[in-house]
């Protein structure tokens, strides 16, 4: 049984959606942010950096994995999900790209547009830009490939699909990127995806463009 300490954020959602993808059974640990139960020196034993999400396999004698990508690629290889190995470079330069760029600097959106507007124009305006930019940028390479590393579903795209989920926050428009709606309203679709999204919230609705 996979244990996930999580919160109910693109990062958490990551791995809960890998979880239903690959059928594994698993107990959700909710970690409050908002009481910063994050800061707590038990889950800093398990968290160095003090983030979400992590996954104690209890099934592989308590093995404790931290960073989102990370667990996504020991999920699929242990798995073999998900992970073509023949694609492995293709898929880790985009599992990368959401872990260095789409998903800290759409966070950054989010904190200056979503969670505290009109405290800087420079701040919100700047990261406005850069995510409008990574919302083209996904389109261009969704528009020469069905998924992000290529023709096949992979943790690449459970890393970036939750991101893009919180389209509403970005007010950028994701309908006015035909590839990149294409492509999330695909995986939309995904039972897997489905359940994975609410695993915080029973029932909660995944965002249409």
């Amino acid at each position: 049984m996979i244990e996930l300490f999580a919160a109910d954020t693109p990062n958490g959602k990551k791995i809960s959606i890998m979880l239903e993808e690959i059928g594994y059974a698993y107990k959700v640990t909710k970690v409050d942010l908002s009481k910063d139960e994050q800061f707590k020196p038990e889950f800093r034993k398990i968290s160095p950096f003090s983030k979400i999400p992590v996954v104690i396999d209890h099934d592989n004698n308590k093995e404790t994995i931290f960073e989102s990508g990370s667990i996504l690629i020991y999920l699929a290889e242990k798995s073999n999900k998900f992970y073509d190995q023949k694609n492995k470079l293709i898929i880790n330069q985009w599992l990368m790209a959401q872990m260095g760029l789409i998903g800290p600097l759409i966070g950054q959106h989010h904190q200056f547009h979503h969670y505290n507007p009109g405290k800087s124009d420079f701040g919100e305006e700047r990261y406005f830009r850069i995510a409008k930019r990574l919302y083209q940028d996904l389109d261009e390479r969704l528009g020469v490939s069905k998924f992000l590393a290529g023709e096949n579903y992979t943790i690449a795209d459970i890393a970036t699909w939750p991101w893009i989920a919180r389209h509403e926050w970005h007010d950028i428009g994701l309908k006015n990127f035909n590839n990149l709606t294409r492509w999330y309203l695909e995986i939309s679709k995904r039972a897997a995806v489905i359940k994975g999204y609410s695993f915080m919230k029973k029932g909660e609705k995944i965002p249409l463009p």
